[in-house]
């Protein structure tokens, strides 16, 4: 495939992101040939904002990301796909650098991180995404995907209602060429404020992680994620 003839869909998941997703497809609008936001059934203006502002909607009320984001592959019109977070926003040169991989002969990808805050350890978590080992992938970063390779992993797992990332670029990277670019998207750090940046990072991701790794079923994560981020 020649990257630099291709055709990229932003997928772009939803709920309750009024405040987000005005700026969340600005931010993608001039390198993507097409933006579909996927709503989850949001009870504010996300669809009417979304609309608006030139994305393609498809309502799927009850979706959780992994099914969002399979329905918004399922009907893109793009040889590459570019899954974004609503609180996300990619280097503006997103488009050029995603074709650049692909033509280099990537199969899929992402960017690193950093967080919209100086945090110290926000900023550390930032850093180490730039580490090529598959435990610092998280969502956050984006994830770019040939369709084909998309369909020939079978997407997003939609058995998974926490780290349906990590669980596709694995299977990614047993595949095809995941490449690692070097600029940087940038994420909202709000989740962290409201829940504690310490106890984020070092209490709930770790745990979360680990329960993941050793096979706990995912009614039993999230029953725990759920408990651990509510506030003592």
């Amino acid at each position: 495939m020649d990257g630099s003839s291709t055709c990229i869909t932003v997928v772009i998941p939803t709920l309750d992101e009024a405040a987000q997703i005005a700026a969340a497809i600005r931010a993608v609008r001039d390198g993507a040939d097409e933006v579909i936001v996927v709503d989850g059934g949001s009870r504010d203006d996300t669809v009417a904002i979304a609309r608006a502002s030139g994305a393609r909607v498809r309502a799927a009320p009850g979706a959780g990301r992994a099914t969002a984001l399979n329905i918004g592959a399922a009907i893109a019109c793009g040889d590459i796909l570019y899954f974004v977070h609503a609180d996300c926003r990619p280097p503006p040169t997103f488009a050029e650098d995603i074709r650049a991989a692909i033509t280099a002969g990537a199969g899929a990808g992402c960017f690193r991180l950093r967080f919209d805050s100086d945090h110290w350890l926000l900023r550390l978590s930032g850093w180490l995404s730039r580490i090529d080992v598959a435990l610092f992938r998280f969502g956050d970063q984006s994830l770019f995907v040939r369709r084909d390779t998309f369909r020939a992993t079978h997407g997003f797992d939609e058995r998974l209602h926490v780290m349906e990332d990590q669980d596709l670029v694995r299977r990614l990277r047993r595949s095809t060429r995941f490449a690692l670019l070097n600029r940087s998207v940038t994420a909202s750090a709000r989740q962290y404020r409201s829940t504690g940046v310490y106890r984020t990072q070092l209490m709930i991701y770790p745990t979360v992680v680990v329960l993941y790794r050793l096979g706990t079923p995912q009614s039993a994560l999230m029953r725990v994620y759920g408990r651990m981020r509510e506030r003592p």
